[in-house]
């Protein structure tokens, strides 16, 4: 199992713990032994149910209890997945988000299924490289977020979810083609200024869709009614995104080595130890919903890119801030074999999402 370090210390090694080990035997035989519990190794089975999906199972969950009955093990599970005691939680909402995490995983200790993931493709033309993160999600703890590259879009990917939002769900939306100019750093702390310039932002890219949908529906009308293969308002509308992605290039292409960044008054972050300079920060969104995936709805935010290997986004609805730093780990035959392959992944674990 790959853990992320203690909340909120993104910038921390990821931490690894033993679900199974395989001891392979003379004549093609092999033995599998559970590693889960604080009890020892045990008998456990393991089953290979499709190309890239094996399973494992526990022949003795006896070994995964333990005699304090299930108080003694939230405790000793809190005291290691969270670094922290029951006493030290004072806020009653993260004990109740922490108690419903526990009680979700604990229920699945004696099976579980593996599926392969791969790494995303990268291109010269990405604002960074893609992969890993780790990422700050309030009273939720820290998660693994997979961050992607397609075209004007950069995606956020749960690898790891939580009651609210599961695992393969596209936690933050990044659009590349609409960067946001930060104020000066008095102005910045204003949260209303700041909502103020999303919410033009917003209105602004609302008002784009409209008009590439309605263009797409004359198109279209045009076609049927010439029988022409393209219409002149068609080849405008093509124009027009070209023009779009050269002024979003050369945004880009002026904006400064790094600015000063300070999070805006009210605004609520779990690591307080951000970077106070960022290179530049674009107009996105982010996936918000009640317990159980419940009314989930996209809202505006901020992406802030500090470094290579930091980001940062700000919920403007949450007066949120989660902080996303880079998972340096070396992984082994995990390239996505062309970006076909890769997105086809992604839709598979939003499609296995409850």
């Amino acid at each position: 199992m790959y853990l992320p370090p203690h909340d909120p210390h993104v910038d921390d090694p990821m931490r690894f713990k033993p679900l199974f080990r395989i001891h392979l035997m003379e004549r093609k035989c092999a033995t599998v032994e559970c590693m889960y519990g604080h009890k020892g190794p045990h008998n456990g089975h393991i089953q290979i149910v499709k190309k890239d999906e094996f399973s494992t199972k526990c022949n003795q969950t006896d070994h995964h209890r333990m005699s304090g009955g299930r108080q003694e093990e939230f405790r000793t599970w809190l005291r290691e997945e969270w670094g922290r005691t029951l006493e030290d939680i004072f806020h009653e909402h993260m004990q109740e988000l922490i108690l419903m995490k526990f009680i979700y995983t604990s229920q699945y200790d004696n099976c579980l299924t593996y599926r392969r993931i791969y790494l995303p493709p990268s291109s010269p033309e990405d604002l960074i490289q893609p992969g890993l993160f780790k990422g700050t999600y309030g009273s939720h703890g820290l998660e693994i977020v997979m961050l992607s590259f397609h075209g004007k879009k950069a995606k956020g990917t749960k690898i790891t979810g939580d009651p609210n939002i599961p695992a393969g769900q596209q936690t933050v939306e990044i659009d590349l083609a609409h960067p946001l100019q930060l104020p000066d750093i008095e102005t910045l702390r204003d949260f209303s200024e700041l909502s103020r310039m999303v919410l033009e932002v917003q209105e602004q890219v609302r008002r784009e869709e409209q008009e590439r949908e309605q263009r797409q529906e004359e198109q279209e009308h045009s076609q049927q009614a010439a029988s022409q293969p393209a219409s002149p308002l068609g080849g405008e509308g093509a124009e027009g995104e070209e023009t779009a992605a050269g002024a979003e290039g050369t945004t880009q292409d002026k904006a400064p080595a790094s600015q000063p960044f300070v999070l805006p008054t009210g605004v609520i972050s779990r690591n307080e130890d951000y970077p106070r300079t960022c290179r530049v920060c674009f107009y996105g969104t982010g996936l918000i919903a009640g317990h159980g995936f419940t009314s989930p709805e996209r809202t505006p935010g901020v992406f802030v890119l500090f470094d290579d290997d930091r980001f940062g986004f700000i919920w403007l609805e949450l007066k949120s801030f989660s902080l996303y730093s880079r998972i340096k780990v070396s992984f082994q035959n995990a390239q996505a074999p062309s970006q076909e392959a890769f997105d086809e992944m992604l839709k598979n674990i939003q499609f296995l999402a409850p």
